[in-house]
C-alpha cells in the first residue's frame, strides 16, 4: 500500500473513533447528535473504502525472480551478415525495452538465436507452440509454473516465470521470456508481434541448410560472455 492509500486509511480511522468518542461522550443523544455523528461516520468509511480501492488499483508488482544461467548472444553460424544484424539488433532492443530475460528464435526447427539469459537443449515444437503456429496468434503464459505443459520450453532457464510464444507464419517461434510473472504489458507483446512480421520475409528466404538444430555458435567471445544489456556488435562469421 502506497503512501497515499495510507494517508487515506489513517484520516478514514480517525475520523471514525473521533465519531464514536463524540457519540459515546454526550451526556444526551439528541437528533441533530445522531444525525452528525451518521454523517461523520459515513465520511470516514468512505475514506476507508477509497484506501482499498488505490490500493487495488494499483497493485504490488511482482518480484523479479532470481534466475540462473549464463548472459549471452548466440547467433546461428550459417546465416547471412544483414539478417545477423538484425537479430543482434533486434533482441538487444527486446531485453532493455522490456521485461524480457531471454529471447529464442526457432525457424524450421532450427534454433537461429539465443540472447540475454542462456539456456541449452534442443527446442521441441509441442502442443503450446503448435498452437501457435496453428492459429497464428501469440500465447502469452503469464505464469508458466502454472501450465502443464511448459516442458516444451526445457531449452530455456530454469524457473522462468513467464513466457511470450510469437508465431513467425507458420514455420517460426519467437519465444521471449520475462524475469517476473506477469511481467509483459500489451504494448511488449506488440512490439514483439511487430518484430516477428519484419522478420518473416527475410527468414522465408533463407535456404533449408544445416540439421535441425542449425550451427549455433557466440557471436564473439566478448558478446558470448556478456550481459543483455549492452549494445549489440557486429556479428563475426
Amino acid at each position: 500500500m502506497g503512501r497515499p492509500a495510507l494517508a487515506c486509511l489513517g484520516v478514514g480511522l480517525v475520523a471514525l473513533l473521533l465519531s464514536l468518542i463524540n457519540q459515546f461522550s454526550a451526556a444526551e443523544l439528541t437528533p441533530p447528535l445522531v444525525r452528525a455523528s451518521v454523517l461523520a461516520s459515513l465520511l470516514a468509511v468512505g475514506f476507508l473504502l477509497v484506501a482499498t480501492l488505490w490500493t487495488r488499483a494499483v497493485p504490488k508488482a511482482p518480484e523479479r525472480v532470481a534466475l540462473e544461467g549464463p548472459q549471452g548472444l548466440e547467433l546461428d553460424d550459417s546465416l547471412p551478415e544483414p539478417l545477423k544484424l538484425e537479430l543482434a539488433w533486434g533482441s538487444q532492443l527486446l531485453l532493455t525495452a522490456t521485461p524480457g530475460a531471454t529471447v529464442l528464435l526457432l525457424w524450421r526447427q532450427r534454433t537461429l538465436l539465443r540472447r540475454g539469459l542462456l539456456g541449452s537443449g534442443a527446442v521441441l515444437v509441442g502442443p503450446i507452440g503448435q498452437r501457435a503456429l496453428t492459429t497464428g496468434k501469440a500465447i502469452s503464459m503469464v505464469n508458466l509454473a502454472l501450465y502443464p505443459g511448459r516442458d516444451e520450453f526445457a531449452a530455456l532457464p530454469a524457473g522462468l516465470p513467464a513466457l511470450v510464444v510469437q508465431p513467425i507464419g507458420s514455420e517460426g517461434l519467437l519465444l521471449l521470456g520475462g524475469w517476473s510473472p506477469r511481467c509483459f504489458s500489451r504494448s511488449d507483446e506488440l512490439w514483439l508481434e511487430g518484430w516477428a512480421r519484419k522478420l518473416r520475409t527475410t527468414l522465408e528466404e533463407l535456404p533449408d541448410v544445416g540439421g535441425p538444430s542449425g550451427s549455433l555458435q557466440p557471436d564473439s567471445p566478448q558478446q558470448g560472455a556478456g550481459s543483455a544489456g549492452t549494445a549489440p556488435a557486429t556479428p563475426a562469421n
